[in-house]
């Protein structure tokens, strides 16, 4: 009897083996424009991210250029046959059933390769056309829609699966992460809008005509938005009753969150991040309805991103631009402090103005404030240079800003730093003071070399534009502040 195999021979990195490319049609037949693999697979392969029973595995996810049609294609060496409850792991049966890909993507490639070229010469994304712009490698286009329109139903259904694939912890819309099941419910479609970025170039065999290459989008929810109730609340009138008729829900008041945000890894750091998220950002800051605009669990990369972007947009605001440290406060030694920020009292005010949530904008406003900082006690990434020795009035700044974050990260770590004792919570909050210190750092530094660039560029491009890029929005935050 033959000897059992080793399994660990047969096993397959499942982030190396998925293989992620976008192709176009052209007289030769199909080219690759781009190839590139996933970061995560484990929600479809498992926490291992391994495929078990194939020599030389490769699993080709091609996708059509402008309208993602997907067609899958294994291709393999040796494939181990079944040995009692070892099995090769059915990679078309996971796609499939799992409803990660729609059936289209299991087609024969001939359908693929037929319908890609017989694609008419009018195609257009879907939605409408909100934005365009200029990059370093062609024109951009930016393509808004509701997911109750049919055609952008379709186009999100084909490109969901870089949700998981890009974004950690990502889920598909009307998914239910408690559920087993692959069916979606997509009962809420009217509160989803899709924000599709495309690069626009001519055609490589005909000038005259032009040609679309997906390049990332961006998902967004509204949220009905309950406004602060006034101190103490008023009286209902006896009148009063719920409007009748139709209610048009998209004239309540929200708040807007954004859900998903995937920029292709071939088109990474060339600004288009910053530019869909500048483009999402303002539109719903114009948006009379919305209240508030949030992100849903960024990761590192994307709070990069956000916070310059924010940073940028703040400092176009006036008011924003003249807070400053009130130098003029003294610190008691205890007791409650005073207001640390001269024109404090308008905080809130700027921060509706602004619709950007609390936290966020809280943040912002310590980076803003630290950039003012004298360079002798201002943080910073560099190892050189020469740094002045600070003076009483530098150093006095110095401890009213740190105060000012110390003062946000005791409210936000409130619960667990009321259980140690008061020398180990002055110990961790004066390390996390030091973590803080060092990433506003480096986000400035971005900041400010987008700012240089943008003077540099001959107007390509606007300050509102940072040179930080993100792939994805979704992850687990660290507790960090």
């Amino acid at each position: 009897m033959a000897g059992l195999p080793d399994l660990a021979e047969w096993l397959q990195d499942a982030n190396e083996a998925l293989n992620i490319s976008l192709v176009a049609p052209s007289k030769s037949g199909l080219k690759t424009i781009a190839t590139f693999h996933p970061k995560f697979t484990y929600p479809i392969f498992g926490d291992e991210e391994k495929i078990l029973g194939y020599k030389d595995l490769k699993i080709h996810l091609r996708y059509r250029a402008n309208d993602m049609r997907p067609h899958l294609r294994l291709a393999y060496s040796k494939k181990l046959k079944a040995v009692g409850e070892h099995e090769p792991t059915d990679v078309v049966e996971i796609l499939e059933e799992g409803g990660h890909l729609p059936k289209v993507a299991f087609v024969k490639g001939s359908d693929f390769d037929n319908s890609s070229q017989q694609l008419g010469d009018n195609w257009s994304p879907p939605g409408t056309l909100h934005d365009t712009f200029e990059g370093p490698d062609g024109q951009y286009e930016i393509w808004k829609g509701s997911l109750v329109d049919p055609a952008v139903r379709q186009l999100n259904s084909r490109i969901q699966i870089l949700v998981p694939l890009f974004i950690e912890g990502g889920t598909y819309i009307g998914h239910d992460p408690e559920s087993d099941s692959a069916e979606l419910d997509l009962s809420d479609a009217d509160r989803w809008t899709l924000f599709f970025l495309y690069r626009k170039q001519k055609s490589v065999d005909d000038s005259e005509k032009s040609a679309y290459t997906f390049v990332g989008f961006a998902t967004v929810y509204r949220f009905y938005y309950f406004p602060p109730l006034p101190t103490p609340p008023t009286s209902p009138a006896e009148t009063w009753e719920l409007p009748s008729g139709d209610m048009d829900l998209s004239q309540l008041p929200c708040r807007t969150r954004l859900s998903q945000f995937v920029i292709l890894p071939p088109f990474q750091g060339k600004g288009s991040g910053a530019r869909l998220y500048n483009t999402v950002f303002k539109y719903y800051h114009g948006h009379a309805q919305t209240h508030e605009f949030t992100v849903e669990n960024p990761n590192e990369a994307f709070d990069d991103l956000r916070d310059t972007c924010d940073l940028a947009f703040l400092r176009t605001m006036p008011e924003f631009r003249e807070l400053r440290l009130d130098t003029k406060v003294t610190v008691p030694k205890s007791g409650p402090l005073p207001r640390l920020i001269a024109g404090g009292e308008n905080l809130e005010k700027i921060r509706l103005q602004a619709k950007i949530a609390p936290r966020q904008f809280s943040r912002v406003l310590e980076m803003h404030l630290m950039s003012q900082l004298p360079k002798s006690v201002r943080p910073t990434m560099s190892l050189d240079g020469y740094v002045p020795s600070p003076t009483a009035a530098d150093k006095h700044k110095e401890k009213l800003w740190q105060l000012i974050v110390k003062q946000r990260l005791y409210r936000h770590n409130k619960e667990v730093l009321s259980q140690i004792d008061v020398a180990e919570r002055i110990d961790k909050l004066s390390e996390t003071l030091g973590s803080v210190e060092l990433e506003y750092a480096r986000i400035l530094a971005a900041h400010d070399r987008a700012m240089k660039h943008s003077t540099a560029s001959n107007g390509k491009r606007k300050p509102s534009e940072p040179l930080v890029e993100a792939t994805s929005s979704k992850k687990a935050r660290v507790d960090d502040e």
